[in-house]
């Protein structure tokens, strides 16, 4: 069972890490996984909300559940998002009208000290007038830091409190005892508390602004569907509201409509631009008996259709209930940042308090200020905010740019392992073909004509579901042949189908199946061969132990395979077609589409154990497949890709589903893959190398050598853009076009 909470108080990885913690610590919780950008944790396990509530709670944080719409909680979040930005944006700049003028005086008009009555009266209206400003502009970082205390924990709110708080009390100290301390001791710092707490509120608030466009994918998905639609009850049209619509309501649309639900065409002819859906630019025309699905938009004419998906049923609302759980996941270089962000705060505590003692027992005078200066720089600058935002910001617009073009990424493991992909492995009908086959040829062995021989095997497959027997009935149909009375029918997996038609035994299979039943088909082979090797598919008909015709079938190569190859084979990806149809007919397809190596003759059943013997050869594997009869070798392969529409159960049997029938798609998610990781890796080496540089010069490494000692203003505003820096990189991804690379 999956719940999402709406988390309050979340700033930082260390409060990510915490909240997971306290939340994976119930027994009936298997997983969390929390998105700070989101600020949203989804939980999988048997837990009742109340004690996911609880449990967060506990943890200093506060929580809360929607029963909202996806389009109602997302105006939420904007709402509140918009409220959070304008209360920054007020505190930022009362902050900074104070921090700004006593910077600009401590650096061309006086010195910063304590020495006269009247300094001493002047700097305690300042000093009063900074806690105003900590207690108005920066209410919220002692809040979450004593929240934080009291649970034992602490986060980038603690650093940011210790560090004003700290310069604060310092400065007061100095306006009270100004004689108490050397002579160079006594320095105010009010402005760089000032300035900090402003610095940090235009960052975050900065942060909010960028990290609202990382959920336009959503925004468009979820915009696709109509508030209303019009549906035929008692013989007349009425408007209702999209949640009253109800399975099997007849549901009419006119020409520039959007779809509300789905459902089967009834009545009417029309084209549906399903190209928000699976990124094919050309509309797809609708008949009585094709599928309509929620969110795509009527071209040109106007028809009536039957719901048969309804609400969170249909496919969109799947599709955005899967895009969202894939944003809010892991891949597993993102809980690199979690392990470190659970110990990260804390040390940095630790470093603040030994380069404090330090500066006390071997710095220069005035030993007790620069102690209280490296102490604060350290804290400040070592927040670990980017650190927090670097892997979910990448991923939400990852996931949502994959959407975009038709490609449905399940979850962040997925999306990084897609990105190592080094071998991809494509089933060859539906996949590579059109699978939609045709009857070309029907080469007579026997005394039966061509009609007799086609109605007699159109009964046999009317039995099965294979694309080549749809054909051959489909055949049959086309040219008016009766089809005979069908009995006993049997499917022999991998090798054909046999039966009772018209009092006669029926089998019709391939080569294996006539030697195993010991049908002579000797002076056949040659005729069967010169098929093959045309990209046909021979199928051997025997009636009564005899051959009775041998009936050749042709699955088209889809028009864009070829070039998608091409791409996939450009970027080092080793492509290898999998196939139960027989070799020579393989090697034609393969051939027509440059592809070097192939299995043909595989039964369903082996499969899987081709994807094994790549995964052996040190190969991560990538299964392309229809996501239903290729199920087992989806789920072995590194990462499996499923070809469907999106309407059917192929949105839940793979990592990864495209969405259209191209193979274009599955560039697209690589390419898309590894811009996304590239992304994440850049964020984090950015917030590593950010702190892992910051924090020694902060400390004053830099003082013996060149006499620098980093100002804790400089570290507020350092800290405050280096988050702002991780969720602009990571919006660079939504201009990022996986089909010009």
């Amino acid at each position: 069972m999956h719940t999402t909470l709406i988390i309050e108080g979340a700033n930082c990885a260390s409060c990510v890490s915490k909240i997971e913690t306290a939340l994976t610590r119930l027994e009936s919780v298997d997983e969390a996984a929390m998105n700070l950008a989101q600020g949203t944790v989804t939980v999988n396990g048997t837990a009742s909300t109340e004690t996911l509530i609880q449990a967060v709670d506990l943890a200093g944080y506060r929580a809360r559940i929607s029963e909202a719409s996806d389009e109602d909680l997302l105006s939420e979040k904007e709402k509140a998002d918009e409220a959070y930005y304008k209360r920054l944006i007020r505190e930022m700049t009362i902050a900074l009208s104070l921090g700004i003028p006593l910077m600009v005086y401590g650096l061309f008009i006086g010195e910063m000290t304590v020495e006269t009555n009247t300094e001493r009266l002047a700097w305690l209206l300042v000093g009063l007038l900074t806690l105003g400003i900590m207690v108005y502009a920066g209410k919220h970082f002692y809040l979450g830091a004593w929240k934080s205390l009291l649970n034992h924990n602490a986060n980038m709110d603690t650093l940011i409190a210790l560090g004003t708080g700290t310069a604060w009390l310092y400065s007061m100290v100095v306006v009270f005892f100004p004689h108490a301390l050397p002579e160079m001791a006594r320095h105010v710092y009010f402005e760089a508390t000032a300035m900090i707490i402003g610095l940090i509120n235009l960052g975050l608030a900065l942060e909010v602004k960028a990290r609202g466009r990382t959920s336009e994918a959503i925004k468009r998905l979820i915009g696709l569907q109509p508030k209303t639609a019009r549906v035929i009850r008692d013989g007349e049209d009425i408007d209702i509201e999209i949640e009253q619509v109800v399975l099997d309501d007849l549901v009419r649309i006119r020409p520039g409509e959007k779809i509300p639900v789905d459902g089967v065409v009834r009545e009417g002819h029309t084209a549906v631009d399903e190209s928000m859906l699976t990124g094919e630019p050309m509309p797809v025309e609708k008949t009585a008996g094709d599928e309509v699905v929620a969110g795509t938009i009527n071209k040109t004419g106007s028809i009536i259709f039957v719901a048969n998906r309804v609400g969170k049923d249909t496919a969109l609302a799947r599709i955005i209930d899967m895009v969202k759980r894939a944003q809010n996941s892991k891949p597993p270089i993102g809980r690199l940042a979690d392990v470190i962000a659970g110990i990260f705060v804390p040390a940095v505590m630790i470093i603040a308090i030994v380069s404090a003692l330090v500066w006390l027992n071997f710095g220069p005078e005035p030993t007790v200020a620069f102690a209280v200066v490296s102490a604060t720089t350290v804290l400040i600058i070592a927040c670990p905010c980017a650190l927090g935002l670097a892997t979910p910001m990448s991923v939400m617009v990852g996931v949502g740019k994959a959407a975009e073009a038709g490609v449905l990424i399940r979850s962040g493991e997925a999306l990084q392992t897609a990105s190592k992909i080094t071998a991809m492995i494509l089933d060859k009908t539906g996949t590579i073909t059109r699978g939609q086959p045709r009857v070309t040829d029907i080469h007579l062995t026997g005394d039966h004509d061509e009609e007799r021989v086609l109605g007699m095997a159109a009964a046999l497959e009317s039995g099965s579901e294979h694309p080549l027997a749809v054909s051959i009935v489909e055949s049959a149909n086309e040219r008016g042949v009766a089809v005979e009375k069908l009995e006993q029918f049997k499917a022999i997996a991998g090798y054909g189908v046999e039966g009772v038609v018209a009092g006669g035994s029926v089998l019709f299979g391939n080569e294996k199946l006539m030697h195993e039943r010991n049908i002579g088909i000797d002076k056949a082979v040659s005729i069967a061969q010169n098929m093959a090797s045309e990209a046909k598919t021979p199928m051997y008909f025997a009636v009564d132990g005899k051959l009775a015709a041998i009936i050749a079938v042709e699955d088209p190569v889809k028009e864009d395979s070829i070039a998608a190859i091409r791409r996939l084979q450009h970027d080092g990806i080793r492509v290898v077609m999998l196939t139960g149809d027989n070799r020579a007919t393989a090697s034609a397809v393969a051939d027509k589409v440059g592809i070097s190596e192939f299995f043909a003759e595989v039964l369903p059943e082996d499969k899987a154990d081709k994807v094994a013997e790549l995964q052996m050869q040190g190969e991560v594997v990538g299964m392309t497949g229809d996501g239903i009869n290729d199920a087992p070798a989806l789920a072995l392969a590194n990462v499996g890709f499923a070809i469907g529409t999106g309407t059917d159960v192929a949105i839940e049997s793979a990592d990864v589903t495209l969405m259209r029938g191209s193979l274009h798609g599955l560039a697209d998610a690589i390419a898309v893959s590894r811009a996304t990781l590239q992304n994440i890796k850049q964020n984090l080496f950015g917030a590593f190398i950010y702190n892992v540089a910051g924090i020694p010069i902060a400390a004053g490494i830099l003082y013996p050598f060149f006499g620098l000692l980093l100002s804790p203003v400089i570290a507020g505003a350092a800290m405050a853009f280096s988050s702002l820096t991780v969720v602009t990189n990571a919006n660079r991804l939504r201009f990022f076009n996986p089909q010009e690379h």
